[in-house]
């Protein structure tokens, strides 16, 4: 199946390209290392297990960011310090650079443009893996779907939304407490609710 894609895509798309240029189109670069990660896993030289990820045997004829991956955890070490270390390495701006250089990918900042979209949907149709396409949401659960799941941080600002929502059930449930039995303080509570979701 694997070859089967890459044949069609590369006949579509004039330009041979394996699944990890498919994964920075898909999903950028923590796309192309967790892709990797996979496949090692998949290949038995490395393991996931708690959010760690450790060498557990020699690889022998590997891609440029496999071998990366490889050499950024010859001990245990957290899946999202290798992700940050591998994403910035030679063989991903490699990667980079010759997506950008066939216009599949914007030089400045590195956005899939539409020609690139187009090759990846025939990747997609031609059976490219759904953990490339779409994320570690796709793999089979257990220890490498939650470990990579783990190392996506929640964006800055639905970080802060949440911890505001939280602060606000904090003080409805502080006020609802106070006036526990008073009819008039729950038309209160209603319009206390109102107004916060207008600020939100």
């Amino acid at each position: 199946m694997a070859r089967s894609w890459r044949r069609r895509t590369a006949a579509q798309g004039g330009a041979a390209l394996d699944r990890y240029a498919y994964a920075f189109l898909a999903g950028g670069r923590q796309r192309v290392v967790e892709s990797a990660v996979v496949a090692l896993t998949e290949q038995g030289v490395l393991s996931l297990s708690a959010a760690r990820l450790r060498a557990t045997g020699d690889l022998r004829s590997g891609h440029p960011v496999e071998e990366a991956v490889m050499a950024a955890c010859p001990r245990s070490r957290r899946v999202q310090e290798v992700i940050d270390r591998v994403g910035r390495s030679q063989p991903v701006d490699d990667i980079a650079r010759r997506l950008a250089g066939l216009g599949l990918l914007s030089r400045r900042r590195q956005r899939i443009t539409r020609r690139g979209r187009r090759l990846l949907a025939a990747a997609a149709e031609a059976g490219l893996p759904a953990y490339v396409r779409e994320g570690p949401a796709t793999l089979p659960a257990g220890p490498v779907q939650r470990g990579l799941l783990a190392a996506h941080p929640i964006p800055d600002g639905l970080g802060r939304a949440l911890r505001s929502m939280g602060r606000a059930l904090d003080d409805r449930h502080d006020a609802s407490a106070g006036d526990n039995g008073d009819g008039g303080s729950s038309g209160g509570f209603g319009g206390g609710g109102g107004s916060g979701g207008g600020g939100d």
